[in-house]
């Protein structure tokens, strides 16, 4: 080596001391195994829209990958044992996969968690009103959104609506070429002075965000709201419903688009519901591409944490903890509640949620040092919570340490990070419910750009590094 080239003391030294994220492309030697799973994954994200969808595409999978309805089991009163899959849907809206592992349930299990709701309008029970001769339905924000970026945006309509003889009908209005979509109408900027004086939170109301749904009136002069009776005509004709079946439905808005590749290079995916279904999918498809695992393998996708986690469908609720109790149960020959105790204290998991990447064009949201990045791997997240640490559950420095080593040894590209800079706000993820089950739980997944919009940003390399470091974990963490 010539005397030029050749590295100094000092330049030696800091590449053996010093910790330095890397580009993740430059540590995935077939490129094509990456763009070939975000594929799959985006053909997912088009079908899987909302909670309901997503269990219910998931179902079928899990079929197709060998697993069995737990709840069948019991029913026919069959033990569980090693190598056995199975699954329970929650209300249909939640579901948790496992694999019984060769390890006593007792000495713990090894567990991927995600959330499968996203930030959506939900319709109101009562929608459907006219005014100055169209129709428009009326919404509820759910989740956390910025209201100004869903308007004027083409907008599907999914859900459920349960008829008053208690019959099922399943709605998805606006994702087939030929179907109409909805929008929610703004003003142009020729008589927007006054509104655009207002603050960004404030120039779009939430009771502002009605959805065009028609215009054309009944053929009756003696009827008073002409364009709603039509529009009543037509779901009776086609759905065979009635405007009073909108109080026993579940509706929601959401963008009409599909998954799209991004860049000249397609190295990044934009999509709705990003927020956390990159999680859900890459940790489903990280528990279906494993077999015989040492230790029991569990993957919990939850409802309703963009809300609090609240309900029977969200993690706060027992439905964990009862799905557990089951395979001790069914797996253990002397079952008791000390079995279920030491099964929960001997777990980890790891909170498979994404996290906020710094956005260049943005400056001062992130500590640069502690920031998720794009393109650098999985994001992993020792705390979350905001300002003062309010609301995580904070990992323990050892589950750190030996995650960190195994994705080291099995060159899972990730790096180290925080949700934005201290005083600037921050979130909170499902880790801190389960951690109060007595469950060792670290953060991570991929980082997403425009978090909480209609059309998040992920990068394929961080999607790829997600399923691989959730597959690692289920197969070789100690």
């Amino acid at each position: 080596m010539s005397e030029s080239t050749e590295k100094s003391r000092g330049q030696r030294l800091i590449e053996k001391l010093e910790y330095k994220s890397a580009n993740a492309w430059e540590k995935i030697p077939v490129r094509e195994k990456v763009f070939q799973f975000c594929d799959g994954y985006k053909a997912f994200l088009d079908k899987a829209k909302t909670e309901r969808e997503y269990v219910k595409e998931a179902v079928l999978l899990a079929e197709k990958s060998g697993y069995e309805n737990l709840d069948k089991i019991i029913a026919e009163e069959l033990p569980l044992t090693t190598g056995d899959k199975i699954y329970r849907v929650v209300k249909n809206k939640a579901i948790v996969f496992a694999i019984i592992g060769k390890k006593p349930i007792e000495n713990g299990t090894r567990m991927l968690g995600a959330h499968i709701d996203s930030p959506r309008l939900d319709l109101k029970q009562k929608p459907i009103f006219e005014n100055t001769d169209m129709v428009f339905l009326k919404t509820h924000y759910y989740g956390g959104i910025k209201k100004y970026q869903w308007v004027t945006i083409p907008l599907s309509l999914h859900g459920v609506i349960i008829r008053k003889d208690g019959t099922s009908l399943e709605i998805n209005i606006g994702e087939s070429d030929d179907d109409p979509v909805f929008t929610i109408t703004d003003l142009l900027p020729h008589l927007a002075k006054e509104q655009m004086e207002k603050k960004l939170g404030e120039a779009i109301t939430g009771e502002g965000l009605n959805s065009l749904a028609g215009s054309i009136p009944y053929d009756d002069k003696d009827v008073k709201e002409k364009v709603k009776l039509n529009i009543l005509s037509i779901l009776h004709e086609k759905y065979d419903i009635t405007e009073e079946d909108f109080l026993s439905a579940e509706l929601e808005l959401v963008p009409a688009f599909k998954a799209k590749d991004i860049g000249f290079d397609r190295s990044m995916i934009g999509s709705y519901g990003q927020d956390d279904r990159v999680s859900a999918y890459t940790s489903m498809m990280a528990i279906f591409h494993i077999d015989d695992p040492e230790y029991t393998s569990v993957c919990v996708l939850t409802d309703k944490e963009e809300i609090g986690s609240i309900g029977n469908t969200g993690a706060e609720s027992r439905f964990l903890e009862d799905f557990l109790a089951d395979l001790c149960y069914l797996t253990s020959k002397n079952y008791s509640d000390i079995v279920l105790r030491r099964c929960l204290n001997n777990s980890v998991m790891l909170s498979a949620d994404v996290n906020a990447a710094l956005d260049p064009n943005y400056e001062g949201t992130h500590d640069k040092l502690n920031a998720a990045y794009m393109g650098k791997g999985i994001a992993v997240l020792k705390y979350a919570g905001a300002r003062g640490k309010a609301g995580a559950s904070d990992a323990h420095a050892e589950l750190f340490a030996n995650v960190r080593k195994l994705f080291n040894e099995n060159d899972v590209p990730w790096h180290s990070t925080e949700l934005g800079a201290v005083d600037k706000g921050g979130g909170g993820t499902i880790s801190r419910y389960v951690a109060n089950l007595g469950v060792d739980v670290l953060d991570c997944g991929a980082p997403v750009l425009s978090m909480h919009s209609p059309f998040e940003v992920t990068s394929k390399v961080d999607v790829y590094s997600a399923y691989k470091g959730y597959k690692v974990f289920l197969k070789k963490y100690e």
